[in-house]
């Protein structure tokens, strides 16, 4: 049976055995949640369903494009960003990649379901899972794609830009496509933040992955897209999947979105001050945390060694990484929520401590 491995599964067991809701640390959302003009733009959308939804999303790619100062004709939308991800394995049908470890479980299951064959650059523990220089001497001429994903899931940390320059112009050398996933960088503070577009012009081996659904909370509504200047590519991601994608209320949903300027703003104030309090009280409780620049928090921490199944008894779900390549128990990853929440899930955590020392003891 196919085992599904991402965080957010609340459908599995919809409460705890006493019959309260989960709350759910273990998707990576915008704590304040979907913005009023989204929901007000969807419910006025639901006229337009009758017809069929734009195959070009023409509307939202002109806005898109306006917002973050590119060309539309650079924009491809799909189903939320996963799907783009195995719409771009399709299209570009590579024999070799080479990807992070650990990063996003997916873009290995969109390569290997084109029989790629895939290979890791193993980020280390004693650097704090950062991407060090020597993975520009691993991109060869036999590699055909690199998967960079920045801030990287789950770790949180960041790739530099002239690192990922110095990758760019080693994959033009030996024609290969660098595939920079950005899905998270509109939760890095503001003197760490950048991205790569400014590049799409002169590299088209530069492909950019996007999404609507962290920023603005709206996982359910699917709407991902990815940015790159080659022409030929943009045809085959057409050819390579249905005209009809991207919903009529998706469509909507995103263009309405980009108008959400003051919730950017608190988004942004909220998860760097809760990212701090959730750094500091995991620290505290003895665990080794890994300094997110996103949504998240990664940390270490070897006991309880079944911290999952013990809060997930107090009805907290958190994202144990065990399964991540170059990992192993004890790695775990919760989202940044607000404040209240987050003391729910510390308080939780002591808990958890306190029954394994107990338990231990006798």
């Amino acid at each position: 049976m196919y085992k599904y491995e991402h965080g957010g599964d609340i459908y599995t067991e919809k409460t705890t055995a006493d019959g309260r809701s989960f709350v759910d640390f273990s998707a990576n959302i915008n704590p304040l949640g979907l913005p009023l003009g989204v929901k007000a733009a969807i419910k006025a959308a639901l006229k337009k369903c009758i017809n069929y939804p734009d195959p070009f999303c023409r509307e939202l790619a002109n806005n898109v494009a306006e917002f973050l100062q590119v060309k539309s004709e650079y924009l491809f939308f799909g189903n939320g960003a996963a799907d783009v991800l195995f719409r771009l394995a399709l299209a570009l049908k590579p024999k070799r990649a080479l990807l992070l470890a650990p990063t996003f479980a997916d873009y290995e299951k969109a390569l290997k379901s084109v029989d790629c064959s895939v290979k890791y650059y193993a980020l280390q523990e004693s650097e704090g899972f950062v991407t060090g220089k020597d993975i520009v001497g691993k991109i060869t001429a036999r590699t055909d794609i690199v998967v960079i994903c920045n801030p990287n899931n789950p770790t949180g940390q960041l790739t530099n830009r002239q690192l990922l320059e110095r990758i760019l112009q080693r994959c033009r050398m030996v024609g290969a496509k660098l595939l920079v996933d950005e899905c998270f960088m509109d939760f890095v503070d503001a003197d760490k933040a950048f991205s790569m577009r400014d590049l799409l012009e002169q590299y088209p081996e530069l492909i950019i992955l996007k999404a609507f659904t962290k920023t603005f909370a709206m996982p359910g509504i699917r709407l991902g897209y990815c940015l790159c200047s080659d022409d030929a590519l943009h045809n085959r991601l057409h050819q390579c999947g249905q005209d009809w994608s991207v919903s009529v209320l998706a469509q909507e949903a995103g263009i309405a979105a980009l108008q959400e300027q003051q919730y950017l703003h608190e988004s942004f104030m909220l998860i760097q001050e809760e990212r701090h309090y959730l750094m500091t009280q995991l620290t505290n409780l003895g665990a080794k945390v890994y300094g997110s620049e996103a949504n998240y928090i990664f940390f270490y921490l070897p006991k309880p060694a079944d911290l999952v199944e013990l809060l997930h008894k107090q009805g907290y779900l958190i994202r144990s990484c065990a399964n991540y390549h170059n990992l192993g128990a004890g790695y775990y990853r919760v989202a940044v929520r607000t404040r209240v929440l987050n003391r729910g899930l510390i308080k939780a955590i002591k808990e958890a401590k306190k029954y394994a020392l107990f338990t231990d003891f006798n």
